[in-house]
């Protein structure tokens, strides 16, 4: 209300967001509304909708997890955060932002980089072989000659 009051006194918008202590752009949406609305408009509606999930409503989001993602139309086994915030939303009418979801899901105990249960298809075997002989040529690459064609360097003149 007291941009209002400034507003019908004639300050500008740069001074009523320096008298305030808001970004101009703020005021502009304020005055916008004033012009519109009248003090009316610039009324409280009061606090948002709901902003967290109670205690009943986390453990029946536990249960929606578990029946997995293809249960509500996705393709495949993966949760994402961006897919849980969907489901979320869609279900409880609460909006988080990935990062809520993820703080969420970590005090619900669920992991967000591995699954608890490991797949059936799992091969030990083929796995260990792969960090003994695969992984190693792969991540340290041996040179057995020097590069041909001398040095690259300007500096150094190559062998002639």
């Amino acid at each position: 209300m007291q941009a209002a009051d400034l507003f019908e006194q004639g300050m500008r918008q740069s001074e009523v967001a320096r008298a305030l202590g808001v970004t101009p752009q703020a005021v502009s949406l304020w005055r916008r509304a004033w012009a519109e609305g009248g003090r009316q408009a610039l009324r409280s509606r009061g606090p948002g909708g709901n902003s967290y999930l109670s205690v009943e409503q986390e453990r029946e989001l536990e249960g929606l997890l578990r029946a997995g993602p293809t249960a509500y139309g996705w393709e495949d086994q993966r949760w994402t955060l961006a897919r849980v915030g969907v489901l979320i939303e869609e279900r409880f009418e609460v909006r988080y932002a990935v990062s809520g979801v993820w703080r969420l899901l970590d005090r619900l105990g669920w992991s967000w980089q591995a699954p608890k249960v490991q797949a059936v298809e799992r091969d030990e075997e083929a796995i260990a072989a792969w960090r003994t002989e695969t992984w190693p040529a792969a991540s340290h690459p041996r040179r057995s000659q020097p590069p041909a064609g001398g040095s690259a360097s300007r500096t150094r003149p190559e062998p002639g």
